[in-house]
């Protein structure tokens, strides 16, 4: 009977194996849209004045052949509280810059993006950041009593909403941690924001050690970007899963003028930018 048991096992485990069948499955793909990545950062202790923009096009998932940056573009920057226009040149290589831009804090900006005789604009403020007034470490605050943290610290400003944005990255990861927050309920009083990282050997991530350097940067930004940078994290951070939900499209800010039908991806926005770096003890 035992023998029998086998014979049947190595007879299916063998059906199975030679059923193999490669199945081409046709994988839809959506038209080429223009990609603005607009982030004018003003760091605190530097003129702002060189700033860039990139632009390229989307392209389809598995595709990693196709060149989508966009060249020959109009791009430029007018503070539309001074009228004054500043010219972003073209390099090139999908990038767009200046070195004669002037950040004013609460001064309204415009974009204009023309491409492919089609006008793209958008719109945004310039938003002051508080400085960071203290970054300490701990392994109490957190998730994960056993792993180190870092912990930042700054005074939000009175009688005034307040939106924030952090970036948390250090040399080698896979990418940078951000994290979208508002005053809504800490309005006038010292926010903290802490960071650890696990373990994640998929994406080459080992949690802090003594020793260990990481960048901070803490942006002021408006309420619009708010809103659109946190529905981009809440899908990014739920992707991926067994039950997560299908990701709803999120549109940015730059309306195409010419033909509304054909939108374009990414934001323009404008912020002031605190940045450091802290080494664990």
């Amino acid at each position: 009977m035992k023998t029998y048991i086998k014979f049947l096992l190595l007879t299916a485990i063998l059906s199975f194996l030679s059923c193999e069948e490669v199945i081409d499955v046709d994988v839809p793909t959506a038209t080429s849209k223009l990609v603005i990545e607009a982030s004018i950062d003003w760091e605190k202790g530097t003129s702002g004045n060189n700033q860039s923009i990139k632009l390229s096009t989307s392209s389809a998932y598995f595709d990693t052949e196709t060149n989508t940056m966009v060249i020959g573009a109009s791009v430029k920057v007018e503070n539309t509280d001074t009228n004054e226009i500043f010219v972003f040149a073209d390099n090139g290589d999908g990038t767009y810059s200046t070195s004669s831009f002037v950040p004013i804090i609460g001064n309204n900006y415009s974009l204009e993006v023309i491409y492919n005789n089609e006008t793209y604009i958008a719109t945004e403020t310039l938003i002051a950041v508080p400085n960071i007034k203290n970054i300490t470490q701990s392994t109490e605050g957190a998730f994960d009593d056993e792993l180190l943290e870092v912990n930042v610290y700054f005074d939000d400003p009175i009688d005034e909403e307040n939106y924030y944005l952090t970036r948390f990255y250090e040399e080698n990861d896979l990418f940078a941690t951000f994290n979208s927050l508002s005053d809504e309920f800490l309005n006038g009083n010292e926010i903290y924001v802490f960071f650890e990282k696990d373990k994640d050997e998929e994406n080459n991530q080992a949690s802090f050690q003594p020793g260990d350097t990481v960048e901070i940067n803490l942006y002021g930004i408006s309420e619009r970007y708010y809103n659109y940078i946190r529905l981009l994290l809440e899908q990014y951070g739920s992707g991926g899963g067994p039950f997560s939900s299908s990701g709803a499209k999120i549109k940015g800010n730059c309306i195409n003028q010419t033909n509304k039908d054909n939108e374009a991806f990414g934001y323009f926005r404008l912020t002031e930018v605190n940045k450091t770096s802290y080494m664990f003890q």
